[in-house]
């Protein structure tokens, strides 16, 4: 233990110059270099990838950290790579000639570190390269883990296979002693999120490290609007009070994010529209001219902000909210890194929808939409070939994922499956059911007259007594006035 102590406080100093770790990374990186399996719940901006880069770094083989979107991958590499660290990254969009280069690297033992998607993960091509019994797994770093349960059954079926994955890679590697941990990163996942990840992915055991995302910088305010030009006028509002000064505007789809961004530079606020159907050197771009300044503010769906490290941003505005609290703390958590105060506002209409009902249509459809690719999946289960290979029915990997999650499917290796039906329509029911509780949830928070933040904390389990305050939310504003 005192080696390993020494040993990652001098890498800490060496390679990143920090003189000392933050709570509690230094014991989260003594677990992987111990190999114990492990999942961290830390606050946006806490300093989590150190917490997997830097065992990694000290390890003899090949870490492999899966990551749910581009921008986060590249964005991290490109970190590693500017301090000459042996990193490097596969995705879609990775030319032929570069793909080339990459896996010559894995065969010849030059990376530490490689970031993928979970798709690319669990392709053939990437399979045989790192199944080559010389290739030394050290460890596999599940990055926003919280992707996992938010994607894993309506957007990413890849990521209910990655469970299979070490069991599957470890038959090509009987001598690897010991063997390697598997560690997950997020920084928000209530109880319910913390079992699907640790069930999913077969965690063994796992060292759990919870740390509240509280952030007494940012000041929660939820604006009440009657009208859609009441809703346009509160973002002019929010402009002119933050003039000059760095910011988010949150949207859901790609249209509403290019529409509201055209409205705004034509009043004259310069800005960019982000969302993932943009060519991927536009996107590297846009995330360029905000880190330098040159655009104050970005128009965005979800795709922006996960992994983009920029510590003074002072305000972001949820034009329109998501559906889960999980993915709002998450983007609200992209505010103040720096630890100054910063604004987040959202913006939801009048709760009946009488009079403007866009929020109540948009919820309704969109989770109306996911109901119903579960009850697809219940539908089509006699469709499915009840053992096969998933790359003969691909048409079906969604529906795959649903009835994994359903516990009606086993993963018998990463391409392998076996339909074990029991009770499929009770399983379906009670997904759908908890998918319907985490909406009402959001809808809670929108409308509590307790202190929001409480409010957040006490949902993610970490309790709180009735009596707290933060003080500078809108709700603990109003009590104090």
């Amino acid at each position: 233990m005192t080696n390993h102590i020494e040993t990652i406080e001098k890498s800490l100093q060496n390679i990143w110059g920090y003189e000392k770790f933050r709570p509690p990374q230094k014991e989260i990186i003594t677990n992987l270099l111990e190999r114990k399996d492990s999942l961290v719940v830390m606050a946006t901006g806490s300093g989590k990838s150190l917490c997997f880069q830097l065992p990694a770094l000290l390890n003899s083989g090949l870490t492999l950290v899966v990551s749910p979107l581009i921008a986060l991958m590249e964005n991290q590499v490109k970190e590693l790579q500017e301090k000459k660290l042996p990193a490097d990254f596969l995705h879609s969009e990775v030319s032929q000639n570069n793909r080339k280069n990459i896996f010559y690297k894995i065969k010849t033992q030059q990376l530490k570190l490689l970031y993928l998607s979970p798709e690319t993960l669990l392709s053939k091509p990437v399979w045989e390269a790192i199944t080559s019994p010389e290739i030394v797994i050290d460890g596999l770093i599940i990055d926003e883990a919280h992707c996992l349960v938010e994607w894993g059954n309506t957007f990413r079926p890849a990521y209910s296979r990655l469970g299979a994955l070490r069991p599957s890679l470890l038959k090509f590697k009987p001598n690897q002693s010991p063997t390697f941990a598997i560690a997950c990163f997020t920084a928000t996942a209530d109880k319910y999120t913390q079992k699907t990840i640790i069930k999913t992915l077969q965690l063994n055991q796992p060292q759990i490290c919870l740390i509240s995302p509280y952030r007494s910088n940012l000041h929660l305010n939820i604006k009440q609007i009657w009208t859609p030009k009441g809703r346009k006028q509160q973002v002019i509002n929010l402009l002119a009070r933050k003039q000059g000064k760095s910011g988010l505007i949150y949207l859901r789809t790609r249209k509403e994010a290019e529409n509201i961004s055209n409205w705004l530079n034509n009043l004259g606020y310069q800005n960019k529209a982000y969302h993932g159907g943009l060519p991927n050197i536009e996107k590297r771009q846009i995330e360029k001219d905000w880190l330098e300044e040159k655009i104050k503010f970005v128009v965005s769906t979800n795709a922006f902000g996960m992994g983009i490290n920029k510590s003074n941003v002072r305000w972001i505005l949820h034009y329109q909210l998501p559906l889960f609290l999980s993915a709002y703390i998450q983007e609200i958590g992209r505010g103040g890194r720096d630890g100054k105060p910063t604004e987040v506002v959202s913006l939801m209409s009048e709760c009946t929808g009488l009079f403007d009902p866009t929020d109540k249509n948009r919820r309704s459809f969109l989770l109306n939409k996911t109901i119903q690719q579960y009850l697809t999946a219940e539908k089509i289960i006699n469709k499915i070939p009840p053992t096969g290979n998933i790359e003969t029915i691909s048409q079906y990997q969604l529906y795959l994922s649903i009835l994994s999650s359903g516990e009606q499917l086993q993963w018998l290796d990463i391409f392998n499956y076996r339909i074990t039906p029991n009770n499929l329509h009770q399983k379906i029911k009670l997904i759908i059911d908890k998918e319907k509780q985490l909406v009402k949830k959001m809808q809670k928070y929108l409308t509590t007259n307790s202190c929001r933040w409480g409010f957040l904390l006490n949902s993610f389990g970490f309790v709180v007594s009735s009596s707290f305050r933060c003080g500078v939310c809108d709700n603990c504003l109003k009590k104090k006035s």
